[in-house]
């Protein structure tokens, strides 16, 4: 998808007979598990210059990556135009995949005010590309996502992408930010057991 002057690959799931990872639980993941049903999520991880996306469907147990990758946009392209980017993006997405649910991750603490109304700014776009399509929209703090994944909530970016890459047996570790989403739909596919919902603190939003 060509994207402000650039094109956008969008990376499918790919395994090699040769290199697939063991997946690997963490014990979070292991506690026993009541399943509700079945589920395609589009989980996005928001940022003005590179969003990153995953879509999931199944189970926790038995999750099947569609797609992920990161939309990423020049700096050279003001603020307006970026988000306008990023929500056209999504909707391409979201009429192509026609996921079920939406899954954000919420918006953590930085020290600047300027880089908080940024990363707003591009949740809100995800949200409304969500929203026009009658989706509903979830939210997952980045600890309860890492806890999900790692088993540890202050776990490194690093570490999720190892955990991420071994839990949906990937050929290859996937870019941060997508990784990072794909981190999100794991931890929202976990969740549509009722406890874990509450556990891992899910928000519709």
């Amino acid at each position: 998808m060509r994207l402000s002057g650039q094109w956008v690959s969008e990376r499918a799931a790919t395994t090699t007979t040769q290199e697939k990872p063991k997946r690997l639980f963490p014990a979070f993941m292991r506690t026993p598990l009541r399943l509700t049903h079945h589920m395609r999520v589009l989980a996005i991880d928001p940022a003005v210059r590179n969003t990153g996306y995953a879509i999931l469907e199944g189970d926790p147990r038995k999750p099947s990556v569609i797609v992920y990758d990161v939309i990423s946009v020049p700096k050279k392209i003001p603020q307006s135009g970026a988000l306008s980017a990023i929500r056209t993006h999504l909707v391409h997405l979201i009429e192509q995949h026609q996921p079920d649910e939406i899954a954000v991750e919420g918006i953590i603490y930085v020290q600047s005010h300027r880089t908080a109304i940024s990363m707003g700014a591009a949740r809100a776009a995800a949200m409304i590309a969500g929203a026009d399509h009658g989706l509903p929209v979830y939210e997952y703090s980045p600890k309860k996502i890492k806890l999900a994944v790692v088993g540890k909530g202050t776990a490194g970016k690093d570490q999720v992408a190892f955990m991420v890459r071994a839990l949906l047996g990937l050929a290859e570790t996937p870019p941060s930010d997508a990784a990072d989403a794909l981190a999100i739909a794991l931890a929202h596919l976990q969740a549509s057991d009722p406890l874990r919902a509450k556990l891992l603190d899910r928000r519709l939003i």
